[in-house]
Order: C-alpha cells, then sequence, then structure tokens
C-alpha cells in the first residue's frame, strides 16, 4: 500500500492506494474531508493503432502540453509533449525519426512512471 497526500482546489487528502489492485475501486480516505476522484487509467489505442516504439513517461507528472498529433512525422528529439513533475518542465521527445501512431495522454492528464503517453511507427 502506498500513501499520498493529494491537493485539489487547496483542499489536501490523504489517500491510500493498494499495489496491483485492480479492481477499480475507489481510492480509501484517511483524516480527509472529502475523497478526490481517481482518474481512471487512459484506455489503451485500439488495436492496430498503436506504433511499433512506446514513448512512456519516465516519471510521474501532469502532462502541460501536447505538441504532437496522431499521423504527424518527428525527428529524434523533436517535443511531443511537455510533463510537469515537481514543478518543473520536462521535454517529452521523440526517440527516433517516425510518424506519431498514437496520442495517448492529454493536456491536463495526471500520468504515473512507465505509462504510455503515445506510440511512433
Amino acid at each position: 500500500m502506498k500513501n499520498y497526500t493529494i491537493t485539489v482546489n487547496g483542499n489536501v487528502y490523504a489517500v491510500t492506494v493498494e499495489e496491483g489492485a485492480s479492481t477499480g475501486a475507489p481510492a480509501v480516505q484517511a483524516a480527509a474531508p472529502k475523497a478526490a476522484p481517481v482518474a481512471a487509467p487512459k484506455a489503451a489505442a485500439p488495436a492496430g493503432a498503436a506504433g511499433s516504439v512506446v514513448v512512456s513517461a519516465p516519471m510521474p507528472g501532469k502532462i502541460l502540453a501536447v505538441k504532437a498529433a496522431a499521423g504527424q512525422a518527428v525527428k529524434k528529439g523533436d517535443v511531443i509533449m511537455v510533463l510537469e513533475a515537481m514543478k518543473m518542465e520536462n521535454d517529452i521527445v521523440a526517440p527516433q525519426d517516425g510518424t506519431i501512431a498514437s496520442v495517448n495522454a492529454a493536456a491536463g492528464d495526471s500520468v504515473e512512471a512507465g505509462a504510455t503517453l503515445a506510440t511512433l511507427n
């Protein structure tokens, strides 16, 4: 189990999350007035839409901006998204030349480390 402190609109919530639980049950609240809703993970891209190269989140954070769209050609090092983590903006870049096959996160989404942000062909 992991304990997190989450601030939503100035309200502080203490939540406990079980690791490996895939029941979709809401987080357990501890000493907080109201539990914040837990966002469900983004569904994977439809079959055949995902590319062979996965661009994943290097750390947990919030997507500030999406700079590339599906079908757009990118070169190695081009910025695909901007991820905010620990009050720092981190550019998520294309690992190689290719075409964006799918974009799996939108501006404002919170993502965990290792989450698939986009795929390339």
